[in-house]
């Protein structure tokens, strides 16, 4: 997809040979974005791979392991059989005996007994090697179902997550290049708003065209009760205070709780949300130029899936 996307830039940039300035700078901001998104989805892929590659190496060691006790259950197998056919020769040579010499007799009962007490060591250890092999068995199965539940777990995370940008996107459609931007980026899904769609300057009342945009977000979010919802206001590094304000990380509070009251009153539970202000310090762009501190001046809302089951399954 991201080929794509980028495939589409070149055209653009190749057909349209008007493009101001600005706009070539966003194009390539955005394609400077999309190729940091998948050089991190690699990463997060990396990781995943380096995780099941390691399970796999484990359930090889116990498949060895299993063929190992295999390997002894049949010698210690033979070994009783063999110990089975001296007891049966001796039991014959005892019934000779008997009637020849009580000595004799003795002797053979002896063996005899020697030999009954070794076979029922081997047949102890046969018992046990056994039940060793039963128990590894069971691990052996129940990790490759673990493995199988955990890769399934993820699959269905990332495609909800897949669609849950969908939908997001589909539903803030009239608000593309207006300063709202919706992107999935390691396994969550990122509604980044600039203020000019929301407020004014040195302001956290939401304008109405930004409050439009964010209820129709909290059409979806109260839909999916089961997403978590961080909303982070950002801002430039220019100075900022008033009488009610006392600097940048006051606003860009300020400005995240007035997106909160948006989606609580448009029935988002307020168990999903969580507020929070970056204040100056999480910059997307440089501050040297108008532009980008207009991109840095923005609220992100990041949503992200339950992952109680996948944690679960990690942790046992």
């Amino acid at each position: 997809m991201i080929k794509k996307i980028s495939l589409g830039i070149i055209v653009a940039m190749v057909t349209v040979s008007c493009v101001s300035k600005k706009v070539f700078t966003d194009l390539e901001g955005k394609y400077k974005q999309l190729q940091d998104e998948n050089k991190e989805l690699l990463v997060q892929n990396d990781d995943l791979q380096l995780n099941k590659n390691e399970n796999k190496d484990y359930i090889k060691k116990l498949e060895n392991k299993q063929t190992d006790l295999l390997q002894k259950e049949k010698a210690l197998q033979r070994e009783a059989d063999a110990l089975r056919n001296s007891y049966a020769e001796l039991k014959k040579t005892y019934d000779l005996l008997a009637s020849k010499s009580s000595s004799a007799l003795e002797k053979n009962a002896v063996e005899n007994r020697k030999l009954l007490s070794q076979l029922d060591e081997k047949e102890t250890k046969l018992l046990e090697e056994g039940a060793r092999l039963r128990k590894l068995e069971n691990e052996l199965s129940e990790r490759s179902s673990r493995i199988d539940e955990l890769e399934k777990l993820i699959a269905e995370k990332e495609a909800a997550m897949q669609q849950l940008k969908t939908t997001v996107a589909n539903a803030l459609k009239g608000f593309e290049g207006k300063g709202l931007t919706v992107v999935n980026k390691n396994g969550k899904v990122y509604v980044s708003m600039e203020n000019k769609l929301l407020f004014s300057s040195g302001s956290w009342a939401v304008g109405e065209n930004g409050a439009n945009a964010v209820k129709k977000l909290a059409r979806v979010l109260a839909n999916n009760p089961d997403i978590s919802v961080l909303i982070e206001g950002h801002t430039d590094n220019d100075p900022f205070h008033g009488p009610v304000i006392k600097d940048n990380w006051d606003l860009s509070v300020k400005r995240a709780t007035a997106i909160v009251r948006i989606l609580e009153d448009a029935n988002v539970d307020a168990k999903q949300i969580t507020a929070a202000g970056k204040g100056e310090y999480v910059p997307v762009a440089s501050n040297n130029s108008k532009e980008g501190k207009a991109k840095n001046r923005r609220i992100e809302i990041i949503l992200s899936p339950n992952l109680d089951e996948i944690a679960k399954l990690l942790t046992e």
